[in-house]
C-alpha cells in the first residue's frame, strides 16, 4: 500500500503541474501577442482601440462563462446564439409596448427556462447534449421567426443604449458585467458545493452518483445557468444595437466553444477554470481586432476561429493520448 500511495503522489502532482504550465503559457502567447500587435499594427496600442475590443467582446465572455460550467460538465450548447437572439427580441418587444423591468425579467426567464429544459432532456431523458442544444436551436429559432415575421423589433428607448454602448469611467458598461459575471462564476465554482459537484460530475459521472450527488439535478441547474448567461448577453446586445434582431447571436456557440478551448480547458470535462475562459475571449477578440485594423476580409475571421479551435483541440488531444500512453 505505501509504495502504491508514493508512486500515486508525483502522478498528481505532475498532472496540476502540467495544468499550471499550460495555463501560464496561455497568458506567455496573449502578452507575446499583445507586444506583436502594439509595436506592428498602427492605433493598436491606444485607449479606445483597447476599449472596442473589450466592449466588443464582452457579450462572447458572459456566453463563454456558461459554457464553461457546460464544457465542465462534459457537454456544451449549440443553442446559446438562439436564446440570446430570442431574449433581446423579446425584451425589445416588452420594454416597447410595456416596462424596462418587465422586458428584462422577461428576458432573463425565457433564457433560463431554455437552459433548464436543455438539461432535463440531457439527464432525465438520455439524449446527447449535441443532439438536444441543435434541436433547441432550430426550435427556438423558429418559434422567434413566426413570431416576428423574421423582422427587427423596434421602438426601443435611446437611453437603453447606456447598457450596451456606455461606459463608467474609461471602463465600458458590459466589461464592468463580464467582470461581475465571471468573479460569480469563479466564487461559485471554488466556494460552493454546487461548483464542486460540477467538476465531480463532469470527471467521472457515475461515480459521482455512486457518491450520493444528485446528478441529474447538476445537469439541469448547469445547463440553467448557461441559458441564463446566454439570455443576459442578449440583453447587452440589445443594448448595443437598441433594435431586438432574430438574424443575429449565431456565430455565439461556435466562438464561446472556441473562447473556452483556446482558455486550455478541455471537451472531456471535469477540469477547467474562468481565469481560461476569459483569456481565450480576449485572445480572440485581440486577433480579431488585429485582422480588422490590417484590412483583412471579416470573411476570414470565422475561418481564423475554426482553424484555433482545431489547433487548440489537437494539442489537447494529442497530450491526453501521450499521457495515456505512458
Amino acid at each position: 500500500m505505501p509504495a502504491t500511495d508514493t508512486a500515486a503522489g508525483p502522478s498528481k502532482g505532475l498532472i496540476l503541474l502540467r495544468r499550471g504550465a499550460s495555463n501560464y503559457a496561455l497568458l506567455a502567447i496573449f502578452v507575446l501577442l499583445l507586444a506583436v500587435f502594439c509595436l506592428a499594427i498602427p492605433h493598436f496600442a491606444t485607449w479606445s482601440n483597447f476599449a472596442n475590443v473589450l466592449q466588443r467582446n464582452s457579450i462572447i465572455g458572459i456566453v463563454a462563462c456558461g459554457m464553461m460550467l457546460m464544457i465542465i460538465l462534459g457537454g456544451f450548447d449549440l443553442s446559446v446564439g438562439a436564446v440570446g437572439a430570442f431574449s433581446s427580441v423579446v425584451a425589445a418587444a416588452v420594454i416597447s409596448q410595456i416596462s424596462l423591468p418587465l422586458g428584462i425579467a422577461a428576458a432573463l426567464l425565457l433564457g433560463l427556462v431554455v437552459g433548464l429544459m436543455n438539461g432535463f432532456f440531457i439527464a432525465k431523458i438520455g439524449i446527447s447534449p449535441f443532439v438536444t442544444t441543435l434541436a433547441t436551436q432550430v426550435l427556438v429559432t423558429g418559434i422567434m421567426f413566426v413570431a416576428t415575421a423574421a423582422q427587427p423589433v423596434y421602438g426601443m428607448p435611446t437611453y437603453f443604449t447606456t447598457l450596451g454602448l456606455g461606459r463608467i469611467g474609461p471602463i465600458p458598461i458590459p466589461t464592468i458585467i463580464f467582470a461581475v459575471i465571471a468573479l460569480l462564476t469563479f466564487a461559485m465554482l471554488r466556494y460552493t458545493r454546487f461548483g464542486q459537484q460540477i467538476y465531480i460530475v463532469g470527471g467521472n459521472k457515475a461515480a459521482a452518483r455512486l457518491a450520493g450527488i444528485n446528478t441529474d439535478r447538476v445537469v439541469i441547474l448547469t445547463y440553467g445557468l448557461g441559458g441564463l448567461f446566454a439570455a443576459i448577453a442578449g440583453i447587452v446586445l440589445l443594448g448595443q444595437t437598441n433594435i431586438g434582431q432574430p438574424q443575429s447571436a449565431a456565430d455565439w456557440p461556435l466562438t464561446a466553444i472556441a473562447a473556452v478551448v483556446v482558455g486550455g480547458i478541455p471537451l472531456s470535462g471535469g477540469v477547467g477554470n474562468v481565469g481560461g475562459a476569459v483569456l481565450g475571449t480576449l485572445l480572440l477578440g485581440m486577433i480579431a481586432n488585429a485582422l480588422n485594423l490590417l484590412g483583412v476580409s471579416p470573411f476570414w475571421q470565422p475561418a481564423v476561429t475554426g482553424a484555433v479551435i482545431l489547433l487548440a483541440v489537437g494539442i489537447d488531444s494529442h497530450q491526453r493520448l501521450r499521457r495515456e500512453r505512458r
